[in-house]
């Protein structure tokens, strides 16, 4: 829920953005044309975020990743760029409005043959990719759809990505509202259950950092 880090001054995430990634064209050029959605924009994903995603793809030799939650495309476009030629995405969203703009630029960037776009309910998708005898076959997986169904779609995609393997949960942090009390609703209880559970579960290694609306990286152990 935040396309910039939060946190920041101006001036430091001008320079976080102008030295700390590489951005490629068309990628830039994806993100411009979300911003002018208006208040919406806000579901993609910051460039930073991005940068450090791509990192993860490429530092564990990633060929086959999933992405839980799509919009514009914009982080599927990044990671798709990560996997390197022969590398498959399989990307699951529910709204075809919004991954028209994404297979757009995904054509722009060269990597719409790597993109395998699943328009349903995720849960569903994972369900039939599980008994579809993929478990355990993807190296990679982001999860950024409702926030109410991240426990399950964690519980799906760390059945599905091997050892390991990394699964990143994004807007953790939510604004801050994680960390204020007073805050009740049926989102934010979301993201302090799963967050909880993910402290305590010892079949992963997991790190909460601090870019975009919070990003918790997790490494499947066995």
């Amino acid at each position: 829920m935040s396309r910039q880090t939060w946190g920041l001054s101006d001036e430091m995430r001008d320079y976080m953005r102008t030295f700390g990634i590489r951005e490629s064209p068309a990628a830039a050029a994806l993100r411009a044309r979300t911003r002018q959605l208006g208040r919406v924009s806000a579901m993609q994903i910051s460039p930073e975020q991005g940068a450090l995603m791509a990192l993860l793809v490429h530092s564990i030799g990633a060929k086959r990743a999933l992405e839980v939650g799509t919009f514009t495309g914009y982080s599927a476009l990044v990671v798709a760029e990560a996997l390197g030629p022969q590398g498959v995405l399989v990307a699951c969203d529910i709204s075809e409005k919004w991954t028209s703009i994404a297979k757009e630029y995904w054509h722009k960037a060269g990597v719409e043959d790597k993109i395998d776009l699943r328009i349903g309910p995720a849960a569903e998708t994972l369900t039939e990719l599980m008994h579809g005898g993929q478990l355990r076959s993807f190296d990679f997986a982001f999860i950024d759809a409702d926030k109410q169904g991240y426990l399950k779609y964690y519980e799906s995609c760390l059945s599905l990505v091997r050892p390991g393997g990394i699964v990143c949960l994004d807007n953790i942090f939510w604004g801050g509202s994680v960390a204020d009390p007073s805050r009740t609703d049926e989102d934010v209880e979301a993201l302090r259950e799963v967050t909880k559970r993910i402290h305590q579960d010892e079949r992963v290694d997991a790190a909460l950092v601090p870019i975009g609306d919070g990003l918790l990286v997790t490494r499947k152990r066995h």
